[in-house]
């Protein structure tokens, strides 16, 4: 009996000897991932991604949206007034002039539900039935005469957050489509009407 008692003392000394040795290396380890995670701001590189996101974001019920297109293209773009929930916008082009009235904006100008492009035209002789006539045959245009006898073509789309930049763009190029086809018109209207029947 003392002779395995005397046998088991040195081994169990021998395992607990043995027992740290183990223990070290993975404590070890531990502190790895402890080094590695301050590594990890480092690939916090998304922010770069983030500014392009941010950047490339097109808000079409932001008036900024439109004006910052027509800028592009070469137009003077200026806030003129705003008014209840409207924004209106007035634009110089060496192709025409015309205005911008963003609809149901919030108080900061922003959030606007629809927009209505507005252009006067030269003054024609067009006859009021000729007008409707032309509005009959027009999907995207409409004319209407002001009290002063002038001619506008207008047009209008409403607006929507999931529009993207080409979404706005392909309005404005609807718009451009209906100043040419106004011009055409109010030059020769019988003419026009001949060919749009």
């Amino acid at each position: 009996m003392i002779r395995h008692a005397l046998l088991i003392a040195p081994l169990a000394l021998l395992c607990m000897a043995a027992a740290p040795a183990p223990k070290a290396p993975p404590a070890k380890p531990v502190a790895k991932p402890v080094a590695t995670k301050p590594a990890s701001p480092k690939p916090a590189t998304p922010k770069p991604a983030s500014a392009v996101t941010a950047k490339g974001a097109f808000d079409v019920q932001n008036p900024q949206g439109l004006m910052d297109i027509l800028g592009q293209a070469g137009a003077k773009v200026q806030t003129r007034a705003r008014d209840g929930d409207s924004v209106f916008v007035a634009v110089t082009s060496t192709t025409a002039n015309f205005s911008m009235q963003f609809a149901g904006c919030n108080p900061q100008g922003r959030a606007c539900r629809a927009v209505l492009l507005d252009a006067a035209m030269d003054r024609s002789s067009v006859t009021g039935a000729q007008i409707n006539a032309f509005n009959q045959t027009s999907v995207m245009c409409r004319i209407y005469q002001d009290r002063g006898a002038t001619q506008h073509v207008v047009y209008s789309a409403m607006l929507f957050q999931t529009m993207n930049r080409d979404d706005a763009a392909t309005h404005l190029q609807a718009w451009q489509g209906c100043l040419v086809d106004a011009h055409d018109f109010l030059k020769d209207p019988v003419g026009y009407l001949a060919n749009a029947a």
